[in-house]
C-alpha cells in the first residue's frame, strides 16, 4: 500500500488562510498591522527568490512587509544599526535577516542583535533556550511547519519512536526539542552515527534533514513509518538537466511509510507559512493580545 502522501502545499494555503482571518482580527479590533521586515544583504540569488516570496505572501495575508536591500559590501556596523532600527520600530513584530550573510559579516552576533521577542526565526540564543527549556519561545520555521504536519497526521505524537536524521541549529536540534516536547522518545542521528540503518528502522517517524541527497533508502524505514523530508537537493537528470529532491529516496521510502512528505511541494511551503504564522504570534504577544490557536508549538 503506497504512503499517504503530506501535501505541505495544500497545508501551508490552510495555514494562511488561519493568518489571514486572525489578521484581520487583529486589524479591526486592535487597530494593528503585524509587520515583518526582512533584510537581504548582497544579491544571492537564491536568497533574492525568497525574499521576493516573503513579501508577496505576508501583503497577501493583510500584512506590513518592510524589505531592507543591502549591499554586498555593507559594514558590520550599518547592518547592526539598521537592526536595532528595526528592533525600536513598533510597526514591526517580526524581524528576519536572510540567510546566509557574505563573509565578512558575523552571523551569530547579527542574529543575537535582534529582539528576542521579534526574532520570527527563532534563531536567537535567547529562543533557542527557551525551546530547549520547555518555555514560550519563537520557534524555528521549519521544525515547526514539520510539527504542524505531523500533528495532523497523527493527532497525538505521544510516545512515538522519533529519528531525527541531522543536527543542525536550524532544523535538526529544534527538531528534537518539538518532538520532546509533545512527548515522543526521540534520537538525533547524523553522518557518525553507528549502525544508522538500525536506528532508523525502529522509528514511527523519521525526519530527514542532513543535506544529502537519497542518502535514506526505503529498506531503513519501518512499514507504516511517517517519513518528513527536510532535505532539498539538486541531482543531474539522466537526460540532462537537473531535478531537486530530499535526503530520502522518495519512490522506494513511499512504498514502505504510512505517511511521507514530496520535494518539493512537502516541508519547503510550510517554512515561509510559519513565518507569517510567527510574525502574528509575535505582535499578539507585544500587544497582549490572544494568540491564534494551532499556529504555535
Amino acid at each position: 500500500m503506497a504512503a499517504q502522501v503530506m501535501d505541505g502545499k495544500a497545508f501551508a494555503a490552510q495555514i494562511r488562510v488561519q493568518v489571514a482571518e486572525h489578521v484581520a482580527r487583529v486589524q479591526e479590533q486592535d487597530h494593528i498591522v503585524p509587520g515583518l521586515a526582512v533584510v537581504l544583504v548582497g544579491e544571492d540569488p537564491a536568497s533574492q527568490v525568497y525574499v521576493r516570496s516573503k513579501g508577496k505572501q505576508t501583503l497577501e495575508v493583510g500584512m506590513n512587509s518592510f524589505e531592507h536591500k543591502l549591499d554586498a559590501d555593507t559594514s558590520q556596523i550599518d547592518l547592526l544599526a539598521l537592526i536595532g532600527k528595526l528592533n525600536a520600530d513598533p510597526s514591526v513584530h517580526g524581524i528576519l535577516v536572510q540567510l546566509p550573510l557574505p563573509n565578512h559579516l558575523d552571523e551569530d552576533l547579527v542574529i543575537n542583535s535582534i529582539a528576542p521577542e521579534k526574532d520570527v526565526d527563532g534563531f536567537h540564543i535567547s529562543n533557542v533556550g527557551l525551546l530547549g527549556t520547555g518555555q514560550k519561545s519563537m520557534v524555528p520555521c521549519t521544525p515547526l511547519g514539520c510539527l504542524m504536519m505531523m500533528r495532523a497526521h497523527h493527532g497525538s505524537l505521544s510516545g512515538l519512536n522519533a529519528v531525527v536524521i541531522g543536527r543542525s541549529n536550524i532544523v535538526g536540534k529544534p527538531m528534537a526539542q518539538l518532538l520532546l516536547g509533545e512527548s515522543c522518545t526521540v534520537t538525533i542521528a547524523h553522518s557518525r552515527t553507528k549502525d544508522l540503518q538500525d536506528v532508523v528502522a525502529r522509528a514511527d517517524i523519521v525526519v530527514a534533514a542532513v543535506g544529502r541527497a537519497q542518502m535514506v533508502p526505503g529498506d531503513w524505514i519501518k512499514p507504516g513509518a511517517t517519513v518528513v523530508d527536510v532535505g532539498i537537493n539538486r541531482i543531474e537528470k539522466p537526460e540532462g538537466g537537473t531535478r531537486l529532491v530530499g535526503d530520502v529516496d522518495y519512490d522506494s521510502c513511499a512504498a514502505v511509510a504510512g505517511a511521507i512528505t514530496p520535494v518539493p511541494g512537502g516541508v519547503g511551503p510550510m517554512t515561509i507559512a510559519c513565518l507569517l504564522a510567527n510574525t502574528l504570534t509575535a505582535c499578539c504577544r507585544s500587544n497582549g493580545i490572544d494568540e491564534p490557536q494551532g499556529l504555535t508549538a
